[in-house]
């Protein structure tokens, strides 16, 4: 079994070995131990689903900051792209704003198709090493946005998101990625048409519910929209994430937000973490839902998802985990009761409600009050992404080792001159020469201080 670089020290080792002249040369990628960094293709019941479907012909928009389509991971994966920003590429495939890299590792752990394959006549649309996708043969649609920083085209976050996703239904999406959040569970009212929009061209959205380390105690918009299926985070063990989750009542179901493995604009891998990562593996599921079944409304596929998860935490739908651990599988192959209603509640019921009479302000579907005013959506905060070299090397550990060397050394050389000092000094407290020692005393017998 193949042992992860211990990826948290990378910058450290790094530095240490670049100061002893002792780094060598990143060796060529190769992918096979990002594969095996996948967890949750076996765990959470995905290589199980893939074999009722892997999402063929199924259209996934991701709203993001744009897909790097040209990742060996993601060919000929997207097949269609916008700019909401004004500050991207037309086909949306510019990395831009303030975390570039984001919508590469959204797109890659949702669709990607991997490389490598072994020969050309091979019916298997996935190569053997890079990431693989929850659903691999869906088609990606980039819709590049910026957030995060100020846009220099000027485009508030108010207009780039209902932008986004009025193109994607548009488009043809079935299933449109939200792996961005905001602090405020309030989200503008000029969200609210776009979002109908998607409910009426019976689309389904899945967002993420947001990260504490990055501020998030309780879920913001939009994935307190009703309708939309909000996905929590989960740790190694199946628990509610501490860093990367937040919770809320809006919560639909809890995925893998912990040791994520993803692509990164120009080829390259990084581990992270976050629901922004949690969200895609959703949304993956639900394409194999709408290609298994392309008549399936959107309230019965988010039924689906919901009503196999496996329950968790207090009995029943709780803040932390929603309606439970997804279960891909089950999701697939278990026998569920066909519904009319999603689940999750309605946009248009709910401004039907709180629309009328003039309202500008939406009461938020949480515990506690809401700002007066929406908070500006940004990209989810993740963990650093150390870009990952999946070729095994004795390098780390050894550079390692020459750090506390090099430290130990340091900290002996100041005790040293300070040793040294403190034998120059004469009772009046003037220097003595370089070499001397105090009068009555030898040299050596004087501790370092």
């Amino acid at each position: 079994m193949r042992r992860a670089t211990a990826l948290t020290l990378s910058l450290v080792t790094a530095l240490a070995a670049a100061i002893l002249g002792l780094l060598p040369a990143a060796p060529a990628a190769l992918a096979d131990s990002i594969r095996d960094r996948e967890y949750w293709l076996g765990e959470y019941g995905i290589e199980k689903a893939w074999e009722v479907s892997k999402g063929a012909g199924v259209k996934v928009a991701v709203i993001d900051s744009g897909i790097d389509g040209t990742h060996p991971d993601l060919q000929g994966a997207v097949i269609g792209g916008h700019d909401s920003s004004g500050a991207g590429s037309p086909d949306g495939q510019k990395p831009i704003g303030a975390k570039p890299e984001h919508g590469t590792l959204v797109a890659t752990m949702l669709a990607g198709r991997g490389h490598g394959k072994d020969g050309k006549d091979s019916k298997d649309p996935v190569g053997p090493d890079g990431i693989v996708g929850v659903a691999p043969e869906a088609q990606l649609l980039s819709a590049s946005t910026w957030l995060g920083s100020p846009n220099p085209a000027g485009i508030s976050d108010q207009a780039q998101i209902p932008d986004a996703v009025r193109w994607a239904v548009d488009q043809g999406a079935k299933v449109i990625n939200i792996s961005l959040g905001s602090s405020s569970p309030v989200w503008p009212e000029s969200w609210d048409s776009a979002f109908l929009y998607a409910e009426q061209h019976d689309v389904v959205i899945v967002a993420a519910a947001g990260n504490r380390v990055g501020g998030n105690l309780q879920v913001g918009a939009p994935a307190t929209i009703p309708g939309v299926l909000t996905v929590a985070g989960l740790d190694r063990q199946r628990k509610a994430s501490v860093d990367s989750s937040s919770q809320g009542i809006s919560i639909g179901v809890a995925a893998p937000a912990e040791e994520l493995a993803g692509g990164l604009p120009g080829g390259q891998y990084a581990e992270w973490a976050g629901t922004s990562g949690a969200a895609p593996i959703v949304s993956g599921v639900a394409a194999l839902i709408r290609s298994k079944w392309p008549d399936m409304s959107a309230a019965q596929v988010i039924n689906r998802i919901v009503s196999t998860a496996k329950d968790a935490g207090a009995p029943g739908a709780d803040p932390l985990y929603g309606r439970g651990i997804l279960d891909a599988e089950a999701a697939l192959k278990a026998d569920v009761p066909v519904t009319a209603v999603n689940p999750l509640g309605s946009i248009a019921d709910w401004i039907r409600v709180h629309r009328k009479g003039g309202a500008t302000v939406p009461a938020a579907p949480q515990e506690t009050a809401a700002p007066t005013a929406p908070a500006k959506a940004v990209p989810e905060p993740a963990a650093p992404t150390p870009r990952l070299n999946p070729v095994e090397s004795p390098w780390p550990a050894l550079t390692v080792i020459l750090s506390a060397i090099a430290v130990l050394g340091i900290a002996a050389g100041g005790s040293l001159h300070v040793w040294r000092r403190s034998v120059r000094i004469r009772a009046g407290g003037a220097l003595l020469p370089p070499g001397a020692a105090p009068s009555g005393e030898p040299e050596e017998s004087h501790p370092a201080s």
